[in-house]
């Protein structure tokens, strides 16, 4: 039976086993593998896929290079609309990320062929509109027949070679700041569950549907040093990253770390996604934990987090300037930790 696009009813997550950036592979997975592969050296290529940022970036001339990504995922809500809101976000997000401008993007479907197709057409239509949104035009895709329902987009952007913030560029002094909070992966799995309150699911689905296009404008007004988005390894997975590339150690404070309505409270239920866990296993042995801090926040420090906030190193005479410049903007912003010389561990979470 066809049913109205504008009427179509289904539990989207009932559909699939995890949801959003908690689908990823394990980061060990990927580390082990990527590790392994190895192509020529390209001096055009300023951002390759061994350095572990959020994007690609290919130079085309000294004024003007390319930024590439693509992201694409099984549902982490149930409402087909909102479901492509959140995916359209989370993969502009990865341009924004290494402070680019979005231009264009090819949409990634795959479909249960005996589906509905209404739902189909409210899940593109609600990626379009935050494509729209964002000013990309969306140019062409590729779809095939899966027994699960999953979407996205492979996005290019522009950006100017000189100024690439990269997860790897984050300098001694520096201090941390978030914008959006944690906890959507643990959210989605109360959704999941069928234990979530509507004030949670609300917050959540406002957070994954909130592009990250003004906030990256802001922060290069700033005397930014590096980026990155929290998205599929959490907090402290990403944290790591921007460290490792940088050769430096981060502190995180517990306390000062924004956390979405009911996060905690999914925590102490259990609503424990799988890829938290394997974010936990990872990276763990790199992370030193002041024993005050309590366990539920740590564990959503490892949240996989779908459709997440900016991580910005930035001059620390300018952090308290660009979190109230975010601010102004409706942008929620905080100052969340400091960039400290190469520890080991190499993370600290202090209370």
């Amino acid at each position: 039976m066809y049913l109205d696009p504008e009427k179509t009813s289904v539990r989207l997550t009932e559909t699939t086993k995890a949801g959003g950036c908690a689908a990823k592979l394990s980061p060990a997975i990927l580390d082990n593998v990527l590790s392994k592969l190895k192509q020529p050296a390209n001096p055009n290529v300023l951002v390759g896929f061994d350095k572990a940022d959020d994007a690609g970036v290919y130079k085309i001339s000294d004024e003007l290079a390319v930024v590439q990504t693509v992201d694409f995922f099984t549902p982490m809500v149930d409402d087909p609309y909102t479901f492509g809101q959140v995916a359209a976000t989370n993969a502009l997000s990865d341009v924004y990320a290494m402070g680019g401008r979005v231009i264009s993007a090819l949409a990634l479907v795959c479909f249960p062929e005996k589906e509905d197709v209404a739902i189909l057409e409210r899940i593109m239509a609600g990626g379009l509109s935050k494509m729209i949104e964002a000013g990309c035009a969306v140019v062409g895709g590729h779809s095939i027949k899966d027994a699960e329902i999953k979407f996205g987009y492979a996005v290019t952007g522009l950006i100017d070679p000189r100024r690439v913030l990269k997860n790897s560029s984050a300098r001694v002094g520096d201090a941390l700041v978030f914008t959006k909070a944690l906890g959507t992966g643990v959210i989605s799995t109360a959704v999941k569950r069928k234990i979530a309150d509507s004030v949670w699911v609300e917050a959540a689905e406002r957070s994954m549907t909130t592009l990250n296009k003004r906030a990256s404008e802001i922060c290069l007004t700033r005397d930014v040093h590096a980026m990155t988005d929290v998205t599929g390894f959490g907090m402290i997975g990403h944290a790591r990253e921007m460290a490792l590339g940088s050769d430096v150690g981060l502190k995180i404070f517990a306390s000062a770390t924004p956390l979405l309505a009911g996060a905690r409270a999914c925590v102490e239920a259990e609503c424990i996604p799988g890829g938290l866990r394997n974010n936990r296993a990872f990276a763990e042995s790199c992370v030193s934990v002041a024993p005050d801090v309590p366990e539920q926040v740590l564990s959503l420090l490892y949240d996989p987090q779908t459709a997440g906030g900016l991580l910005v190193s930035v001059g620390a005479a300018d952090a308290d300037a660009l979190v109230a410049d975010l601010r102004a903007e409706g942008i929620a912003a905080a100052r969340i930790g400091e960039v400290t010389p190469r520890t080991h561990p190499i993370l600290t979470i202090a209370a």
